[in-house]
Formats: structure tokens, sequence, C-alpha cells
């Protein structure tokens, strides 16, 4: 049905007899250049860990499960007010949303917003935590 066509070689072409020629008068080595020109592939599961490392896609995976367990596990007044907003070396930034409340949560109800994340997450993972009006 259709002419027959040879599939071209994957990789770059090698050099031509006018380059060979240049390159054995003046002296010089083609092996590197050649090298340098291949295609280097390399397999999804060499590269996607450092991908995956340079997005901190494991941070913000832990920042979306703290968020959805201070949504479920702390009074709907507070989560009305206040919200998380990072998580830096154990330190979890909560932003409150006016000084009343800021005032309210600091000195009422800090130790035991703090138990009961570390309860959920471990002492390792929330260690502190700072409010911040927002």
């Amino acid at each position: 049905m259709f002419p027959y066509r040879p599939m071209p070689a994957l990789g770059p072409r090698p050099p031509a007899p006018r380059q060979r020629a240049l390159a054995e008068w003046r002296g010089l080595d083609l092996a590197p250049l050649q090298e340098a020109r291949t295609l280097r592939a390399k397999h999804l599961s060499d590269v996607l860990p450092a991908v995956l490392s340079g997005l901190r896609i494991d941070q913000r995976r832990a920042e979306a499960e703290v968020v959805k367990v201070w949504n479920n596990l702390l009074d709907p007044n507070i989560v009305a007010h206040a919200q998380p907003t990072g998580l830096r070396k154990g330190t979890l930034f909560v932003t409150v949303d006016n000084h009343v409340w800021l005032c309210e949560i600091v000195r009422y109800r800090r130790k035991e917003i703090l138990n009961r994340l570390q309860h959920s997450f471990g002492r390792d993972f929330i260690a502190k935590i700072s409010f911040r009006v927002g």
C-alpha cells in the first residue's frame, strides 16, 4: 500500500566527512562533542523525586492537612475568625481577623489549640503556634 520509509536514527547525526577531515587536520577529538549532543533521556522515577522536592509537595500537603484538621477539630467560633496560613520549622502561623479575637485566643485558648493539634499531628510536627492579625 504505502511505500516503505526507513525510520531515522535517534540522536545526533554523525559528523560529515568534511567535519571529520577538518577535525583530523586540526587535531581535534570529536567524541566529547558527539557525547554532548546525544539525547540523555532519564527514567521518570529518577527525575520525579527531585521535581517534587523542588515544588515542596510534601510540605504543601501537610499544610492542607493542618487546615482540614483545624476546621474539624476546633470550635466553630475560632475557625470563623482564625485560619492557619503557614507551617515552618515546627511553628504554625495563624492569621486572626481582628485584635479582639487575637487577645481572646492568645490568653485563653492557645494552650487548648496547641494540645489538640499536637495530639493529632505529634509534638515534633507542631511545636509552637504564632498568632498574627491579618
